[in-house]
């Protein structure tokens, strides 16, 4: 048998205070948390934080619109005719349609049709990409 030691036994009397954990903030966006602090009378502040969530690419700093109704003395410089019926050529001869080119080079079919019809501005990422796919030359001097 283990011998316990003859001292005195004490107990310690200090109150111990439990306090609640202040709330995530996840859980006050919560909508049943909001409608539960509306109901009880609580103080509800909503924020709304500019451009907040949205996935929006920034465009042009010119505004395209101004420039075609020519009230700016800037205009954007669209895809050559050159390139236009260099993409349209190469494109026809390898038998793809303009949505299986747009897919082989990860963009929209929409993005295919500008560049066909000259409404794009030049990229010259996706002109290197399709460059790749069609095996023409788009970017620099055509025609040597």
């Amino acid at each position: 048998m283990p011998s316990r030691s003859s001292g005195t036994i004490t107990q310690d009397w200090e109150p111990v205070v439990l306090h609640k954990s202040k709330p995530k903030a996840q859980d006050l966006r919560n909508p049943k948390a909001v409608n539960q602090a509306l109901r009880s009378g609580a103080e509800v502040s909503t924020v709304k934080k500019f451009d907040a969530g949205s996935n929006k690419k920034t465009g042009p700093l010119v505004n395209p619109r101004k420039l075609d109704e020519g009230t700016e003395p800037a205009t954007l410089e669209r895809v050559a005719g050159e390139v236009r019926h260099a993409i349209q050529k190469a494109r026809v001869e390898k038998k793809m349609s303009q949505a299986e080119l747009a897919k082989q080079i990860n963009e929209r079919t929409q993005v295919v049709q500008e560049y066909e019809n000259g409404k794009a501005v030049p990229n010259q990422a996706v002109l290197a990409k399709m460059e790749r796919v069609l095996g023409v030359k788009l970017r620099g001097k055509i025609g040597k």
